[in-house]
């Protein structure tokens, strides 16, 4: 199995890059290797890493982890002691003689029942989706018994545009009663706009994870937006301003005299809301030029005249 790359190396920055660098990093190289545009082979593979890398170095724990112990602070064996000696917490980057989080990354909350006792205790496992897949690793159930129980897990499509702007979801859950008799539970979910594909969320004694459909219309990252524009040569060349659709509506967008294609306008405020109610993302529009295939015969003869002033100009436009 080949070794994994070094994440700052897939980002391409270094150590000492800022949160900022390493988001701007992160979104350009997302966009350029997201497999709905790049169609070269491995693209979805290089999509995938740099959204790794990006998970890791985004949070300031997990980089700190990263940067101490490499690889190996993420790797399951040295969770469970396979990779150094003591037993799953001593000897190793997750020994717990430092104090803090014995697991590393950052601190969330999960809440168990037990059988013996209270079931509102709540206990801190770091960095982890779900915790007791991590018990079950290191001990098996059975070194807890049977007292532990994991809270049902539902999961709930929505449409892209449901995910961005919000939505009420009525689901069916399946309960045993005291009988054994099966029975469905409806239950109305209030989804909160902004919330992406993989979200994980509760809601009472249920989690939900989300899975969002994707778009004809818009790419998304994050609380941010990407949508395209096409332009001829002219409108480049002199600006114009364009009619553009947005989850909010649609906007005017002006397109800067002498704009070059591939550039991208940034339209502050028009993207998503953060699901932390921070306020919106923004929303890119990208510039693509259209050549004209079949230029008439009056074309031609103005591209030509525009062909021999750039000659003698040493320049196109």
């Amino acid at each position: 199995m080949a070794a994994k790359r070094d994440y700052y190396e897939i980002l391409g920055v270094n150590k000492s890059a800022s949160a900022e660098e390493i988001k701007s990093a992160y979104r350009r190289l997302a966009r350029r290797h997201h497999p709905d545009i790049d169609k070269s082979a491995g693209a979805a593979e290089r999509f995938k890493e740099v959204g790794e890398a990006y998970q890791v170095l985004s949070d300031p724990q997990k980089k700190g982890a990263y940067d101490q112990f490499g690889h190996a602070a993420f790797d399951p064996s040295a969770r469970s002691g396979q990779a150094g000696t003591g037993g799953p917490f001593g000897g190793g980057p997750f020994g717990g003689a430092q104090g803090g989080n014995p697991f590393g990354g950052g601190w969330q909350q999960y809440s168990w029942s037990s059988s013996g006792g209270n079931p509102n205790i709540q206990f801190d496992f770091g960095g982890f989706e779900d915790p007791f897949e991590l018990f079950e690793q290191i001990f098996g159930m059975g070194g807890f018994g049977a007292g532990f129980r994991r809270r049902p897990t539902y999961q709930l499509n929505l449409t892209f545009e449901e995910a961005a702007k919000g939505v009420t979801k009525e689901i069916g859950i399946q309960e045993r009663d005291a009988k054994g008799v099966v029975k469905t539970k409806r239950l109305k979910i209030k989804v909160p706009a902004g919330v992406d594909n993989g979200t994980r969320m509760r809601f009472g004694d249920l989690d939900i994870v989300f899975n969002v459909g994707r778009s004809s219309k818009f790419l998304r990252e994050g609380a941010d937006i990407f949508s395209e524009i096409t332009v001829n040569i002219p409108q480049l060349v002199l600006g114009d301003v364009f009619e553009v659709e947005t989850i909010q509506g649609k906007v005017k967008v002006k397109v800067p005299p002498g704009t070059q294609p591939g550039s991208l306008v940034r339209l502050k405020g028009k993207g998503i809301l953060k699901i932390n109610g921070s306020g919106h993302g923004d929303h890119f529009v990208r510039v693509n030029l259209a050549v004209p295939q079949n230029p008439s015969k009056e074309e031609k003869q103005l591209y030509e005249e525009l062909y021999n002033l750039s000659k003698k100009k040493k320049g196109w436009f």
